[in-house]
Parts: structure tokens; sequence; C-alpha cells
């Protein structure tokens, strides 16, 4: 299996100053472009802990080869 490089961001702010979410923008060495949606987890920390644990399992199974 090829190494691999996992790309994420975390920051927590107040619930109530969020307006809107883009995606990331990355440049890759070939010159080409890829975006990373970004998600949104809202709750108290031990929900949004949850939430994240889950998310984070749920996205491996996209990819069974790994």
């Amino acid at each position: 299996m090829a190494n691999l490089t996992l790309v994420y961001g975390l920051r927590l702010l107040p619930a109530e100053e969020v307006e809107q979410v883009g995606d990331a923008t990355l440049k890759l060495k070939n010159g080409r472009e890829a975006h990373v949606t970004m998600h949104v987890l809202e709750g108290s920390k031990d929900e949004i802990e949850k939430q994240l644990k889950t998310s984070l399992e749920a996205f491996f199974d996209f990819y069974p080869e790994i």
C-alpha cells in the first residue's frame, strides 16, 4: 500500500458566529488542484467529539482497500 496523506483542519468557534463554510483548495505537485469539503459539527464538547469519531470511522469505510 502506498503512503497516504490525510488533510484536515479543525477550529472551534461560537456557533452563532459561523455564517458560511466553503471548501479548501489544495495545490498538488503535478500542478493540479484538489478540493476538500469542509464539515460542520455542532453541539457540546462531548457531542462534537462523538460526531467527529463517527465521521472519521465512516470516512475510512469509503476506502475499504486501505
